[in-house]
């Protein structure tokens, strides 16, 4: 595998029902023999993988799939056998590269030449967002496990930004579209309405117990 320095480089792709976001972690299990080459070879090797985001086919398996071309880089960071036998890793996202061409190896994994795309480091959060990194700290604390041993960078609007479209409950495309946003307070821009509303307080009407016709409680499953 080539120099994750170099302007453009050749690497092993992940595709993922999911997005990572640079200083997010990737906690996976891997049962796939071209996957579990793919580990060894990286520790071995001290390298990472990419992880894109499947648009067409599934994660296991070796049918045809589709993925975006935007993606990150990840590196392992630990390792543990499984109580169901699996190889648990845990990875963690790097730097993000937009994909040029890809190939296909006998094994079945997915290769791609790829280039790096310029990440705004050390870029603070704005005052008018200023709300953003406590109610992180908050959210994170209750999420517990992996983002526990992740160290805290509450007045960096990249990271920031990236753990909170980790964790809201987003639907991939629209985390895709964070992803590819260069600029780390365009993505705080986008995020903090969709934050706002899924932890909103519920209002009065919300806390009244739905009723039916004749007086009794809905049964739970006639909900929408």
């Amino acid at each position: 595998m080539s120099d994750p320095a170099a302007t453009r480089t050749e690497i092993p792709l992940f595709p993922l029902g999911t997005v990572l976001f640079p200083g997010g972690p990737l906690p996976l299990r891997i049962f796939e023999a071209r996957y579990i080459d793919l580990v060894r070879r990286c520790m071995r090797e001290n390298t990472g993988f990419g992880v894109v985001l499947l648009t067409e086919g599934s994660e296991a398996g070796s049918g045809p799939t589709a993925t975006s071309d935007v993606g990150t880089y990840a590196r392992i960071v630990d390792f543990s056998g499984q109580p169901d036998g699996l190889l648990g890793i845990e990875a963690r996202g790097e730097r993000r590269f937009r994909i040029l061409s890809r190939s296909r190896a006998r094994d079945g994994l997915n290769f791609a030449e790829v280039e790096w795309l310029p990440d705004a480091v050390d870029v603070p959060v704005p005052e008018e967002f200023s709300e953003l990194g406590p109610a992180l700290d908050y959210v994170l604390g209750q999420v517990g496990d992996p983002y526990e041993s992740l160290e805290r960078h509450l007045d960096d609007a990249g990271w920031v930004a990236g753990r909170l479209a980790e964790i809201l409950p987003l639907p991939p495309a629209h985390k895709q579209h964070c992803l590819e946003l260069d600029d780390p307070v365009e993505r705080l821009r986008f995020l903090r309405p969709l934050f706002e509303i899924t932890t909103e307080p519920p209002t009065a009407d919300d806390d009244e117990t739905d009723e039916a016709d004749d007086g009794g409680p809905l049964d739970p499953r006639d909900r929408e």
